[in-house]
């Protein structure tokens, strides 16, 4: 045991100096969190390459797109496509751009910053392009249903409506869960996850996406969440500084917005 104890040590020393310690601490505002990112990122960016290679390939999932197209159009009600065609529009441009603008106008006039804004509009706006970017390299054609339950344009891969809703209501969920306990958070994480996975459903059942099209929206979605949640980290999450020097900025710009809205 004594002779473990100095490699322990040097072992231990090699960890700090390399910020290994600090990268995992979750005491460090740009610890845990920033760690998590950077696997969110490789873990989606990874994703999105296995399905669009299953799409090149015609391997993996992409044996069930029609088996699934077909399915959805088979068991389609009346009912049905009118409560997806409102589901779908939790992830259309029109909707999350809404959000966002709504969300980033309270958040200023809360904090008096705008990087909270400025956050949103980027993943919203960024994940459009990436969607509609990768569209036009792959060419996708969208499923044959005829005759249409929904009317979609342009090409398939990958979902665009997917993306933008695991983009954006991941953004939204982190904006408004700074400063909640993690219970709070939590809850927020899981309500974003199933209006993505409701609104993947909804292209899918309704015949104008194939399977692996929503599944690589949302590695894309979730991909682009990350890479900005990280860039942006510095004016959201205070990375960088201990979590309680952090939280000690926040309340007093808390603070001082209360003071100035009561002296006005």
């Amino acid at each position: 045991m004594d002779r473990a104890n100095p490699w322990l040590r040097r072992l231990g020393s090699l960890v700090a100096a390399s910020g290994l310690r600090r990268r995992l601490d979750p005491a460090e505002a740009t610890g845990l969190a920033l760690t998590v990112a950077l696997l969110v990122i490789f873990a989606a960016g990874l994703g999105f390459g296995l399905v669009a290679g299953m799409v090149s390939s015609r391997t993996g999932l992409y044996r069930y797109d029609a088996g699934v197209a077909a399915w959805g159009a088979r068991h389609a009600t009346p009912f049905t496509v009118r409560a997806f065609r409102l589901v779908t529009q939790l992830g259309s441009t029109a909707v999350v751009l809404s959000e966002a603008v709504l969300v980033g106008a309270v958040d200023v006039l809360r904090r008096r910053r705008w990087s909270g804004a400025a956050f949103l509009l980027t993943v919203v706006v960024g994940h459009n392009l990436l969607a509609n970017g990768v569209k036009l390299l792959v060419r996708r054609d969208r499923p044959p249903i005829s005759p249409p339950l929904h009317p979609g344009t342009g090409y398939s891969y990958p979902s665009g409506h997917t993306a933008a809703a695991a983009a954006t209501y991941a953004a939204l969920a982190l904006l408004l869960g700074r400063g909640c306990r993690w219970p709070v958070r939590f809850l927020l994480a899981l309500a974003a996850a199933a209006v993505t996975l409701d609104v993947a459903l909804s292209r899918v059942l309704l015949g104008v996406h194939w399977l692996t099209d929503v599944v690589g929206g949302a590695m894309l979605g979730l991909g682009w969440f990350a890479v900005c949640a990280a860039a942006f980290g510095g004016r959201l999450l205070r990375f960088g500084a201990p979590v309680e020097q952090a939280e000690a900025e926040e309340a007093s710009g808390d603070g001082a917005a209360g003071g100035a809205a009561q002296r006005g």
